[in-house]
């Protein structure tokens, strides 16, 4: 039987809203040593900001970052993953689109994120990248 997308996903998404400012946004990636948060809004998931979101349309800009909130700095055209979806069907998107993470939402509500190190680890845990995903956060 084939591998589900609920079976390898990180379960409990880190979430903010469309108006969380992009500096509080930074900060809880930090905190969570993690490179993506889903932007929910009215319990509904909308978005996703990530670390390179940040960089390219935040601080490159250079101005104003503290009036920047997640709304801007995010994707609101992002694919989505069902948790019911088969693994292959991640692995696909991903290399297809050329994207390392993916949220998986269910009934319009986000449920969990499908990351390039989520993968590596379950289909290839002695790789480089699945040593390094499986590492603990170094601070």
């Amino acid at each position: 039987m084939a591998q589900q997308v609920r079976e390898i996903m990180t379960h409990v998404p880190v979430v903010v809203s469309p108006q969380t400012s992009v500096v509080d946004v930074a900060q809880l990636m930090r905190r969570g040593d993690i490179g993506a948060v889903l932007v929910v809004d009215d319990d509904r998931w909308c978005g996703l900001v990530t670390d390179r979101d940040l960089v390219f349309r935040v601080l490159a800009e250079g101005d104003r970052i503290n009036d920047r909130t997640a709304s801007d700095a995010g994707s609101s055209e992002v694919l989505t993953l069902s948790p019911d979806d088969e693994v292959e069907q991640a692995v696909r998107l991903m290399g297809d689109r050329a994207v390392r993470r993916l949220p998986v939402v269910e009934e319009g509500r986000p449920v969990g994120v499908v990351s390039l190190g989520d993968l590596a680890v379950e289909r290839e845990p002695r790789s480089a990248l699945g040593d390094i995903s499986a590492a603990e956060p170094n601070e």
